[in-house]
């Protein structure tokens, strides 16, 4: 029964128009600093996790169209997610919760808005999608590291796909070089705080000092502050979300690149 219904499930998310997609198990779903899965969904068994590719909007310098694209793709995701959690609730009689590409997410001062409550990365390795390269993102076989991850979970005992043994990573190093934050130099982590900086110029960290300077400054310097487009695109970033200024370790990586 176990593999009729991941096969229908498979049929019915590429007719949605995902890339790829594969099945994990709950207990066989690592991340070593999100919660227990059971403390969000006490019944889940398994995880059903879709890949998507990202556009080339992520080769563009031009961080507006750039940004755009991860838009347009976490929209669509988050659809293909709603979609596939209906699919399994109305066919199998099934619970389903969706977890997005990114936010929301817990902002703790623990885990500085970087750990997720359900690790996609995680469960995509998990499901046989992939394994970490050196950047530590996951790097599927064919899409490489241009790829981003969704999750539904449900309560459907579903058994994990074969994992990917075999290390895609070639440890060119292009990543580490092409980060402009260095927060890849020691291996096996990413340092969160030097890719933050970089990364979200416009983030939490620029939105408290932004905020902090204009309190103890006089009336005519907090008209200057608001007049000038540092304080633009501080609003537009909090109008649309998280907003991503690098994709360097994303786009440098040759795997999968023709």
């Amino acid at each position: 029964m176990s593999d009729d219904v991941k096969e229908r499930v498979g049929e019915f998310a590429r007719s949605l128009g995902v890339e790829d997609l594969g099945v994990a198990a709950a207990s066989d779903y690592r991340s070593p600093r999100s919660p227990e899965l059971s403390s969000i969904f006490p019944e889940v068994k398994s995880l059903v996790v879709l890949a998507y590719k990202e556009l080339a909007s992520c080769d563009s310098d031009n961080m507006q169209i750039a940004m755009n694209g991860r838009l347009d793709l976490m929209e669509f995701s988050r659809s293909c997610n709603y979609k596939l959690a209906r699919f399994l609730e109305r066919e199998f009689e099934a619970r389903a919760m969706t977890v997005p590409v990114s936010y929301p997410l817990p902002m703790t001062r623990e885990t500085l808005g970087a750990v997720a409550d359900v690790s996609t990365r995680h469960a995509a390795v998990a499901a046989g999608l992939g394994n970490f390269g050196r950047h530590n993102l996951v790097i599927h076989p064919e899409m490489g590291t241009r790829v981003i991850f969704t999750v539904v979970m449900t309560d459907l005992e579903l058994s994990s796909d074969p994992p990917i043994t075999e290390r895609l990573c070639t440890d060119c190093g292009d990543c580490v070089d092409s980060c402009p934050g260095g927060a890849l130099d020691e291996e096996g982590k990413t340092d969160v705080l030097k890719c933050l900086r970089n990364n979200q110029p416009y983030g939490i960290g620029a939105n408290i000092r932004f905020w902090s300077r204009f309190a103890e400054s006089p009336v005519t310097e907090q008209q200057d502050m608001l007049a000038d487009e540092f304080y633009w695109k501080l609003y537009q970033a909090g109008s649309i979300g998280f907003q991503y200024f690098c994709f360097n370790c994303l786009k440098v990586c040759p795997i999968g690149q023709e």
